[in-house]
């Protein structure tokens, strides 16, 4: 599909739908705007506020979608910049986790998009702001989310019945962006049962460091804590945004119920993390008894090893006793007495032998051994 070259700063537009020559150049975009006037769609990308807001203001209805390096200090700036308030903008940025704000003719939601790398699960802050004709989308550059959106943005709004009123068409954009997280967010718990796995695989091992396996289940446990707690913060987000009642949200009592669709994904996939959170600590339990009776299966061994080790010294005790009385001077042996000396020892050995396995037993001093099963 034919491109053209804007004379805003040489941004690059494309009619329709992108096309896959330019997707990588729309992935790696710092802006996105994708626009609907009239029946016309176009998307456009640039690395300037300016340029997008230029779109914005001729569209009926308008998706930008903006990368900034510092959150909090950029998303101010690049926010006001596209004509929406500073108390807006810092009342959501208030919040840690989520918010939810409605200034009647504007208002914005603050939510987690949750990024999995190993064990370490962090809640990376997106902005979601909307007002009359425009839906603003902030976040950091590891915030990949809506880069596959961005691809089919255009068709995305050509599916907006001409007919329908502003506010719904406004809605049904913003259930779909919404959506979009939400599927990135629930991808990740894949993520997290994978290195569940891995966990059990290590702790089937034996050979594993105890120190090693302590820390990796404090991590376990914690990933799905910190997992658990974004999706917390969207429902609240997103109850509050069914509930709110605000003016740029449709009465359409269909389209309403997406909303509270979206909250319920939401509650089922944290029910699917619960469970998974269940069925990991069952399964820990488990390794963990395994591993505490290989433990006590070497325990037992070390101490058949001592009371072996006992006997033997214990019988050996009697001849060596035996000897180091004889050895002194006052015992005048001769070449004659070897025979029976030799024969004194060994008999001295085997009976002490003898009597100690047996006082041992007697005294249930002997461990059994060790069930290898």
């Amino acid at each position: 599909m034919a491109k053209k070259k804007h004379p805003l700063n040489g941004i690059t537009a494309d009619n329709g739908n992108i096309s896959a020559d330019s997707d990588s150049e729309m992935y790696k975009a710092r802006g996105f705007c994708a626009t609907l006037a009239g029946d016309k769609t176009q998307c456009v990308r640039s690395e300037y506020v300016e340029d997008l807001g230029h779109f914005v203001s001729k569209a009926n209805v308008a998706w930008v979608d903006f990368i900034v390096d510092d959150f909090r200090k950029e998303s101010l700036r690049v926010a006001i910049k596209f004509g929406f308030s500073e108390f807006l903008v810092k009342n959501l940025l208030k919040n840690s986790r989520s918010g939810y704000e409605d200034l009647n003719n504007e208002m914005g939601l603050f939510l987690p998009a949750i990024h999995v790398e190993g064990f370490e699960v962090t809640l990376r802050p997106m902005l979601i702001l909307l007002r009359k004709n425009m839906i603003l989308t902030l976040h950091t550059s590891e915030t990949t989310r809506f880069f596959r959106v961005r691809r089919y943005a255009a068709t995305l709004l050509k599916k907006l019945p001409l007919g329908m009123p502003q506010n719904d068409k406004m809605t049904m954009l913003l259930i779909r962006i919404i959506d979009e997280s939400n599927a990135k967010n629930f991808e990740y718990l894949q993520v997290i049962e994978e290195q569940g796995d891995q966990l059990s695989k290590e702790l089937s091992d034996v050979k594993t460091s105890r120190d090693v396996i302590g820390n990796k289940i404090y991590l376990m446990k914690h990933a799905l804590i910190v997992y658990l707690s974004g999706l917390w913060a969207t429902v609240d987000a997103l109850s509050s945004l069914r509930y709110g009642d605000a003016d740029l949200i449709t009465d359409d009592a269909k389209i309403i119920d997406r909303i509270s669709g979206l909250v319920g994904e939401v509650h089922a996939q944290i029910g699917l993390a619960e469970h998974l959170s269940e069925v990991l600590a069952s399964g820990l339990e488990v390794l963990q008894s395994i591993y505490n009776n290989q433990l006590q299966i070497l325990n037992n061994r070390l101490a058949l090893l001592v009371a072996y080790l006992t006997i033997i010294g214990t019988a050996l005790l009697v001849p060596n006793t035996i000897a180091t009385v004889a050895g002194n001077a006052m015992f005048n042996f001769t070449g004659k007495d070897i025979a029976w000396y030799l024969g004194l020892i060994a008999a001295s050995t085997v009976v002490a032998t003898l009597f100690s396995w047996w006082a041992v037993k007697k005294l249930g001093l002997l461990p059994s051994k060790p069930d290898e099963n």
